[in-house]
C-alpha cells in the first residue's frame, strides 16, 4: 500500500499499515484545493474504507473527529453517516467505514424535492441533540473573520469592499443559541443510495446557530429552484432564520466565499461569492 500513499506522512502510512494491513488504494477522492487527502481503500477482505489525512496546515481533521465522537450517532445508527473505525488526533488521520452511494451534486437528485425533505429531516436530527444559549462569541467571531477577509487580498470591487467594511464594523454581537452544525450543508456533501440521503465530510463541523447550515443552500440550489426550500423546511420542521442574524450570516458567507476562493484559485466559486455580495448589498439599500 505504501507506494500509493506518497502524499501521506511517514507516521500516517505507518498507522494505516497497522490498522489496515494489506489494504490497497481503490480511488483518490481528494479535492486538491486544500491539504486534506481522501482515499478509498479496500481491506484484505475486500471491505471498503475511507481514509482522511491532513497535512501540517490542516485544521479540518480535528473538527471531523469531534463530530464523529460527539454528534454523528443519530445519523450513524440509521445508516446515514459513516462510522469511525480508527483515528489518531496527533497524526491527523482517521478511517471510517465506507458509506455507499453517489454524490447528489450534479445529478437529477440535486433537483428532487424528496432529497431536500430528507436533508431537512436529517439536519433536524443533528441540530436537535443539544441547544445552548451562548454569549456573543459567535457573533464577535463572525464579525472579526469578515473584517479579516476584507483586509486580505481579494478581488472584491473597492466600493463594495468599503460598503461591506462599514456595515460589518457596526455589527452588534448579541448572544446566540448554538447547536451542533455540519458547516457545509449542501449536495456536494450528500450521498444518495437506494433513494436514501446520507451525509459525508465533517471537516467544518462545530457548534453554531442552526441557521448557519442553510447558507450554502440559499445561495445555490434554493435560488435556482425555490420549491426546494419549501421541501427542506418541511423536512426540518421549522425555519431557524431570524432577519438580523441571517443578514449578517449572508454577508459573512458572501465575503468569505469570494476571498477564500480567490486565495485558493477557485474562480467559479469566487464568481459565486461576488454574486452573493451584490445580492446582500442590494438587500441593504
Amino acid at each position: 500500500m505504501a507506494a500509493d500513499l506518497g502524499q501521506l506522512s511517514s507516521r500516517q502510512r505507518e498507522l494505516l499499515g497497522l490498522w489496515l494491513p494489506d489494504a490497497v488504494v481503490a480511488q483518490d477522492h481528494s479535492w486538491g484545493l486544500v491539504g486534506t487527502t481522501v482515499l478509498e481503500l479496500r481491506g484484505a477482505d475486500g471491505a471498503p474504507y475511507i481514509v482522511k489525512a491532513g497535512d501540517a496546515e490542516d485544521h479540518h481533521i480535528a473538527r471531523e473527529l469531534v463530530a464523529h465522537r460527539r454528534w454523528l450517532e443519530p445519523w450513524v445508527t440509521i445508516g446515514r453517516a459513516p462510522r469511525l473505525v480508527h483515528a489518531d488526533d496527533e497524526a491527523k488521520l482517521l478511517v471510517t467505514e465506507y458509506l455507499p452511494g453517489g454524490l447528489v451534486e450534479g445529478t437529477e437528485n440535486e433537483w428532487e424535492l424528496d432529497t431536500y425533505r430528507q436533508a431537512g429531516a436529517l439536519l433536524a436530527r443533528l441540530h436537535g441533540q443539544r441547544a445552548v444559549l451562548y454569549d456573543g462569541e459567535f457573533e464577535r467571531r463572525q464579525k472579526e473573520e469578515t473584517l479579516a477577509w476584507l483586509s486580505r487580498p481579494h478581488r472584491i470591487a473597492p466600493d463594495a469592499a468599503a460598503a461591506l467594511t462599514e456595515a460589518v464594523t457596526g455589527w452588534p454581537t448579541p448572544p446566540s443559541v448554538v447547536v451542533p452544525t455540519h458547516g457545509d450543508w449542501q449536495p456536494r456533501n450528500w450521498l444518495i443510495h437506494d433513494g436514501r440521503v446520507g451525509v459525508i465530510d465533517f471537516g467544518r463541523a462545530a457548534v453554531r446557530p442552526a441557521h448557519t447550515d442553510l447558507g450554502r443552500l440559499v445561495a445555490q440550489q434554493f435560488r435556482t429552484k425555490p420549491a426546494l426550500e419549501d421541501a427542506f423546511l418541511e423536512g426540518y420542521g421549522t425555519d431557524p432564520r431570524r432577519p438580523d442574524a441571517w443578514l449578517r450570516l449572508r454577508i459573512r458567507d458572501a465575503v468569505g466565499t469570494a476571498a477564500w476562493a480567490f486565495k485558493v484559485g477557485d474562480e467559479p466559486f469566487e464568481q459565486q461569492g461576488h454574486r452573493m455580495i451584490a445580492e446582500v448589498l442590494h438587500h441593504q439599500r
